[in-house]
């Protein structure tokens, strides 16, 4: 699978990497190095590793990457909520945010299962090689 542009996943996480990127601009300058840029390398590594999942040579390596995107929503949400409590954003935005990750989260383990679903399909059949016996 190559067009990950195509990817409604990868469409809603560049959305709201930018949306973070905009959010961050008004945070304490001595965050620059703290939150701020750990905020927004979670925000990016999340279509980031959905494109490069989606580039690679097959299924399992996919949802490899795709492990490691939820994982960075998971950073982000955690990351927000630091902000949120910290007061550089308002609950409303933090409720916005998640909103967003959690559907993000919801696409991305249905994208998993799909591509589990078709390795299986994809799996050759073995046969059993052992012996049949019959009991009596």
């Amino acid at each position: 699978m190559n067009n990950y542009k195509n990817l409604k996943i990868w469409q809603e996480a560049i959305e709201v990497a930018l949306e973070v990127y905009q959010t961050t601009k008004s945070f304490p300058k001595e965050e620059l190095y703290g939150l701020t840029s750990q905020l927004r390398r979670a925000a990016i590594s999340i279509p980031s590793n959905i494109s490069e999942g989606a580039c690679r040579n097959n299924e399992g390596e996919f949802r490899q990457f795709l492990g490691v995107a939820n994982g960075s929503s998971g950073e982000v949400d955690t990351q927000l909520i630091m902000a949120f409590r910290l007061g550089y954003i308002t609950e409303e935005t933090y409720n916005q945010y998640l909103i967003r990750i959690e559907r993000i989260q919801k696409m991305n383990y249905n994208l998993q299962t799909r591509l589990s679903e078709s390795m299986a399909a994809k799996k050759p059949k073995t046969q059993d090689s052992r012996p049949k016996t019959t009991t009596k």
